[in-house]
């Protein structure tokens, strides 16, 4: 399968792209665990159906440590045992963040008050940051139709 545009041969896109990974590298840097953000970046794409992002953002949790039982078990993370109350509150921040005209609102209070109880500001910051920009970037390959399966660990780093 061949993407409908190359990002990397266009003009606009290599302006507006360097901004999206002075961003990226941005988030990177935020005090929320590796393993969290590649968890996060993991359930936003898993529910925006976005193949190149979750090959990458399993590969990036792998190499962070993340267990293959922890990866396989992020879609279905409600039922899971194998997740802290506050990775468990992040993965449903994401869900009603990412959901937000299926949610109706979005983020909801009761969740608010629960994410403050184990994250500061300036990590909750970066938690709305990080699925914000998922989000983003989910479209923009879903658009395109990025193929997936070739992503090596570090590749945009």
């Amino acid at each position: 399968m061949d993407a409908r545009l190359n990002y990397f041969a266009a003009e606009t896109a290599g302006k507006a792209l360097k901004h999206v990974m002075t961003a990226g590298k941005a988030l990177k840097e935020a005090p929320l665990p590796a393993e969290l953000q590649e968890l996060v970046a993991l359930r936003v794409s898993q529910i925006n159906g976005c193949a190149v992002c979750i090959d990458m953002h399993t590969k990036e949790a792998a190499a962070a440590g993340e267990s293959a039982v922890r990866l396989h078990l992020v879609a279905a993370w409600r039922e899971a045992t194998v997740f802290t109350e506050a990775e468990r509150v992040a993965l449903e921040l994401a869900e009603q963040g990412t959901r937000v005209a299926d949610a109706a609102g979005g983020v909801d209070d009761e969740l608010w008050a629960r994410a403050t109880e184990h994250f500061d500001q300036e990590q909750l910051t970066a938690l709305v940051f990080m699925v914000s920009f998922m989000n983003m970037v989910n479209r923009l390959n879903i658009i395109t139709q990025q193929p997936a399966g070739d992503y090596q660990v570090g590749q945009f780093h």
